[in-house]
């Protein structure tokens, strides 16, 4: 009679990515959402360019310059964010196994020079007009701008966030994050007109200005902060990393849970851990609670990239990983 022994747990579930396998990229249906938000992006910042270009030259504000500036730059950033986009959702290929996601923190490390050069060009034409106060006219029209932009705005901002709650793509979010600036950029334009026209503050235009040109710079180092830490593989959240350290002991075969390893790519998150299980349990059986572990996690992650590996409990292991 055959003896059937107990294998011990060194085998893993390392799964690498298949150049045939398209789990790395996001599904069709959130690889469209991304391409039409970065469509409709572009499209509203180029009407934007128009209406803001002919209202500036009619009421000659430098604030509307400003945000004249601001939306020519959303073109051209949100133009790179659509290219970004598009190579970012390219399958994994034999050269790039775990896809092309961060083309798209390329893309936003982009958007924040384009956007600290709009803010520089701004300072020095507010300066200018600080020293140099010139009349701001037909200030009518500079008011149904803004508005146009202001409602044009909002609705791209409530889109994009709808995607990026679908997504988690890092390229929209920057795109997001920037329009939401010009929203309170745009604001700020009508404020500066009223005191013009209503107060004959002539000051207030260029001064208002400045404070816009402070708060895109702020916007800019955000935007690129979270590009740096997306290149640079920076762990996923303290939030985040205790819940999948959950949803993996929530087993009651799996002791415990060590080397954990996260980062995020584009709209994609990678996760790796090792199992702690019963060192005398059978390899199908391990491997089957492996299975278990990364199906829950997909389900709370569906972007994820899950790589489970198991250990005997007990077995010291002699790899430099932060736990």
């Amino acid at each position: 009679m055959e003896n059937k022994t107990a294998l011990p747990v060194t085998q893993s579930t390392d799964r690498q990515p298949d150049t045939d396998n398209l789990s790395v990229s996001p599904s069709r249906e959130l690889a469209r959402l991304m391409r039409i938000a970065t469509y409709i992006a572009v499209s509203v910042a180029s009407v934007l360019v128009i209406a803001k270009f002919y209202a500036w030259l009619t009421t000659d504000s430098v604030s509307l310059l400003s945000t004249l500036i601001d939306s020519m730059l959303d073109v051209a950033a949100s133009g790179i964010n659509l290219l970004a986009v598009r190579h970012a959702l390219e399958p994994a290929d034999k050269d790039h196994r775990f896809g092309h996601g961060k083309a798209e923190s390329l893309a936003g490390l982009a958007q924040s020079a384009f956007i600290t050069g709009s803010a520089v060009f701004l300072f020095i034409e507010a300066g200018n007009r600080l020293f140099k106060p010139r009349a701001i006219e037909h200030t009518d029209t500079g008011y149904l701008v803004m508005g146009l932009s202001i409602v044009l705005t909002v609705l791209l901002v409530g889109f994009q966030r709808y995607v990026i709650r679908r997504t988690k793509s890092a390229a929209i979010r920057a795109d997001s994050l920037h329009y939401q600036m010009d929203v309170l950029v745009n604001i700020g334009v009508i404020i500066s007109l009223l005191l013009v026209s209503r107060m004959g503050w002539q000051w207030a235009d260029p001064a208002i200005a400045v404070l816009i040109a402070i708060y895109i710079v702020y916007g800019a180092w955000q935007i690129a902060q979270d590009a740096w830490d997306v290149l640079m593989d920076r762990e996923l959240s303290d939030e985040d990393r205790q819940q999948i350290r959950a949803l993996a002991l929530k087993h009651s075969d799996v002791h415990g849970v060590h080397d954990m390893r996260t980062r995020s790519s584009g709209s994609r998150i990678f996760i790796q851990l090792h199992l702690e299980l019963d060192g005398a349990m059978v390899l199908l059986k391990s491997h089957e609670i492996a299975d278990a572990v990364e199906r829950d996690i997909m389900a709370a992650f569906p972007n994820a990239e899950v790589i489970v590996h198991q250990d005997p409990e007990g077995i010291e292991e002699d790899i430099p990983v932060f736990r």
